[in-house]
């Protein structure tokens, strides 16, 4: 009788272990104001290129993901205090951001681009050097912006999202915009009497988006890179990225 209590008890105790193990859900941060990368849908959905690679690879890797919706500025310190286990929003890798964030394996390749009004004769990032140039705050374009003007430049007016940028450069209240390409075209694309133009400047370097993760959790980042890598090799990435970007 009581080894039958013991083992009751011990299977009981692996039941509870596993469901708790099973229980772990990764708390993804996202600022979902970045179309088509990530947005909130009609029905406060978060949804997105980011969203449905992020899931896929979730689905790979065996893990249960939950997409929050969090502020650009400050979502890499939700990494280190823990609120979340990964942020996928269009993240470039940079030196600068590896020091304090692991990044998985690069998943898209962007590009800054400038936007500008139909009457504008900007015709290079140069010509930029003494306009009001609206960014997205802590962004790539914002840095990029800020070699060109100097980092007190009052000419760099910054935003807390792009789509608010574009937006500005339409009631004149800026000269031009610069972020990164898939936003711009996505904003172009859906705001088509806006007659708005863009400039794709030589000088501007391929950037590479990628996962980040708390600064050493290796364990973490092998799964997100292994399921990074199988849903590349059996097409699902493809699906996803014409889906949203054409052939």
């Amino acid at each position: 009788m009581k080894a039958a209590w013991i083992a009751a008890a011990l299977m009981s105790g692996m039941m509870f272990s596993a469901s708790s193990q099973a229980a772990k859900v990764y708390q993804v941060g996202t600022d979902a104001a970045y179309a088509p990368f990530e947005s909130v849908n009609e029905k406060k959905e978060v949804v997105g290129f980011d969203i449905e690679v992020m899931s896929a690879i979730a689905a790979k890797a065996g893990l249960q993901v939950k997409f929050i919706n969090t502020p650009w500025e400050g979502i890499f310190a939700t990494l280190g205090n823990g609120e979340r286990d990964i942020v996928i929003s269009a993240v470039t890798i940079t030196p600068e951001r590896k020091q304090t964030m692991d990044f998985s394996d690069p998943y898209f390749e962007a590009k800054q681009l400038i936007a500008i009004g139909p009457n504008s004769k900007v015709a290079k990032f140069a010509d930029l050097k003494t306009l009001k140039i609206g960014v997205q705050t802590g962004t790539t374009g914002d840095e990029v912006v800020q070699k060109l003007q100097g980092k007190t430049s009052a000419n760099i007016k910054r935003f807390e999202s792009t789509p608010l940028a574009l937006k500005e450069l339409l009631n004149g209240g800026v000269d031009a915009v610069v972020a990164d390409n898939g936003v711009v075209v996505n904003f172009i694309a859906n705001n088509k009497g806006s007659k708005l133009k863009t400039i794709d400047d030589s000088s501007f370097a391929k950037e590479y988006y990628g996962i980040a993760v708390k600064k050493g959790n290796k364990e973490l980042l092998a799964k997100l890179n292994k399921g990074l890598a199988d849903i590349k090799a059996d097409g699902s990435y493809a699906k996803i990225h014409k889906k949203y970007f054409g052939q």
